[in-house]
């Protein structure tokens, strides 16, 4: 795919300190829980990136940066796993609240997260029980989705940390985040350079571009699995959010929520999105997909027109007006609607997370492409370049 990446200008050590500013400012935004005042934010003269620890992981500590533009929105992410940890962002009265499900505390999400905010990899979703051929060769995963290997194996990408260095290009900001896995790991050949720069714009919106290379032949998928709630983190459900989808087919799956191989056309069935719905409207219905994913947990054929940035989604909570634009280089957009959240998890907000208070749109390859020839290829080769971008704009509908 093409390059569609701005350059970026990093920090110095000494262009950190005042970009900075005071160290005790930065401890306090990163180290608080992650809810925002629900009072209109005095906004800043400019964008800022500030840090503090995080804790520490047998790889050593782990950091949470805080990227702010001038119109007050906040992104935090950590250096494990890549994590987006919050979102502060304002709704049409122009109050501020954390729209992104997290935890407030290292130690849950390296024991109990279900994926929130991380970066998946090596190959996002779910590969069939967990074996894939590439060129003769029989690879063998790690099953951790019985039957499946699910978003990288046992260890993936989400639970490593990352080398990461901050940049201010203009009035963006940003974070680029590199990580090498080695040759094997969890099953899957070749040495792979995979980086990830997240930006924060001055137009509201969190920029997501990806990038890897590898020594021998391999496959990758890579996304990020935020789980949102645009009325508030920890605010309960989220099915009168109103959801469109770019999509006129998807891929059905079977049981173990492997795709059969077959790409159906939404129309006339509960998948159908290509007009604004409340999420919570079919997602009940006894419709045979929603049944095997206790809901919504599938992936969709993106209707594109190029290889460019296109809108694969859009969703808006009217009580607050808060909106949420999807737009992406990738063929397909796997939409979750937190079907097995039990509230066993406690958020940032220390409210509960049940069943439906959260929903990912989780821009991607296909499922299980590497079994599936008739799918878009996830095959990576020395030489080649894997480059993906997607953003994740914010607005409000007065």
């Amino acid at each position: 795919m093409p390059e569609t990446s701005s350059p970026v200008q990093p920090i110095t050590r000494r262009g950190f300190g005042v970009l900075v500013g005071a160290a005790s400012s930065g401890v306090a935004m990163a180290a608080g829980a992650a809810s925002a005042s629900a009072a209109t934010r005095t906004l800043s003269h400019g964008p800022s990136v500030t840090s503090a620890p995080f804790g520490s992981t047998d790889e050593g500590p782990v950091q949470a940066w805080t990227l702010a533009n001038a119109h007050g929105v906040r992104v935090r992410i950590l250096t494990y796993g890549g994590i987006i940890q919050s979102v502060e962002i304002p709704d049409r009265r122009g109050r501020f609240a954390n729209v992104a499900l997290g935890f407030d505390n290292l130690d849950d999400y390296v024991a109990k997260s279900p994926y929130f905010g991380c970066i998946t990899g090596r190959y996002a979703n779910r590969i069939a029980k967990g074996t894939f051929t590439l060129d003769g060769h029989t690879y063998h995963l790690p099953i951790n989705n019985d039957p499946n290997s699910l978003h990288g194996g046992t260890r993936g990408f989400d639970k490593h940390n990352w080398a990461t260095t901050p940049f201010r290009h203009g009035s963006s900001v940003g974070l680029v985040m590199r990580f090498t896995s080695p040759d094997g790991d969890m099953g899957y050949p070749g040495r792979m350079h995979a980086q990830v720069t997240y930006t924060l714009t001055s137009g509201n919106a969190l920029r997501m571009d990806y990038r890897a290379t590898t020594n021998k032949p391999t496959i990758v998928n890579l996304t990020n699995h935020n789980y949102w709630n645009l009325k508030e983190e920890g605010s309960g459900t989220i099915d009168n959010h109103k959801l469109f989808l770019n999509a006129s087919r998807y891929t059905p799956v079977d049981p173990t929520l492997i795709p059969t191989g077959a790409i159906d056309t939404v129309a006339g069935t509960p998948m159908d999105f290509r007009r604004p719905t409340a999420i919570g409207a079919r997602n009940r219905e006894s419709f045979e997909q929603l049944v095997i994913g206790r809901g919504y947990d599938h992936n969709w054929v993106l209707d594109r027109h190029g290889h460019g940035l296109e809108l694969a989604a859009r969703v808006v909570e009217h009580q607050t007006g808060r909106v949420l634009s999807v737009l992406t280089t990738e063929p397909g957009i796997q939409f979750y609607a937190g079907n097995f959240l039990d509230g066993t998890l406690v958020g940032t907000s220390g409210r509960m997370y049940r069943q439906g208070d959260g929903f990912a749109l989780e821009t991607q390859h296909f499922p299980d492409s590497p079994n599936h020839p008739n799918f878009p290829s996830t095959v990576l080769r020395p030489g080649h370049v894997y480059r993906t971008t997607s953003v994740y704009q914010f607005g409000v509908e007065h």
